[in-house]
């Protein structure tokens, strides 16, 4: 069974060592994981003023997370929380009230940064957020990828293959835990 997970990269910077590291697992994905971006950069700021008539691109939006069988979010860290960016399309994804894509959606956090903690106090904050969002979150292993210059190319090349080891592991589990989900729907 190929698992069709959806990637949230939390960061529009053109030269993003998130959008690396996604591009990363990309390349490391085992043969039953298909990996796909579902962008955020043309989202335009939520207002409730949308909600009875949502944007093409916001219905897109929601429509590729609910149609993923699980989504990664691969964060940053802006002033110790998440990228302003990031939260407002998860502030489109609960949207209209009652409608929200990421109820019961198989979550995967993971962050990479140039200091020793990483993301730790991002992936906390959209730990709390995935939480009200109903959104079963892997827990172990967390996703804290310390960047060096070099470690990822632009298009995802991994200079270190205990990291790239870690990342192969990190898409296993993530795996796994879309199957308890899946298994369970199909039921």
């Amino acid at each position: 069974m190929t698992h069709k997970i959806g990637y949230i990269v939390g960061s529009i910077s053109s030269t993003s060592i998130n959008r690396r590291l996604a591009r990363a697992l990309e390349r490391v994905a085992p043969d039953d994981v298909e990996l796909f971006e579902i962008p955020i950069k043309d989202l335009p700021f939520y207002s409730p003023d949308y909600d009875a008539d949502f944007p093409p691109v916001a219905r897109e939006f929601k429509r590729a997370i609910e149609d993923a069988d699980g989504v990664i979010i691969v964060t940053p860290e802006y002033s110790r929380s998440i990228p302003g960016v990031l939260k407002n399309a998860l502030d489109w994804s609960t949207r209209p009230y009652g409608q929200g894509s990421f109820n019961g959606k198989p979550t995967a956090i993971i962050g990479t940064s140039g200091g020793p903690v990483s993301t730790a106090a991002a992936q906390q904050h959209l730990r709390a957020i995935l939480g009200h969002f109903n959104a079963p979150t892997l827990g172990q292993p967390e996703g804290y990828i310390q960047s060096t210059p070099g470690l990822f190319s632009d298009d995802g090349e991994i200079s270190n293959e205990s990291t790239a080891a870690f990342l192969r592991g990190y898409l296993e589990a993530f795996a796994s835990l879309v199957d308890k989900y899946v298994e369970r729907d199909a039921a």
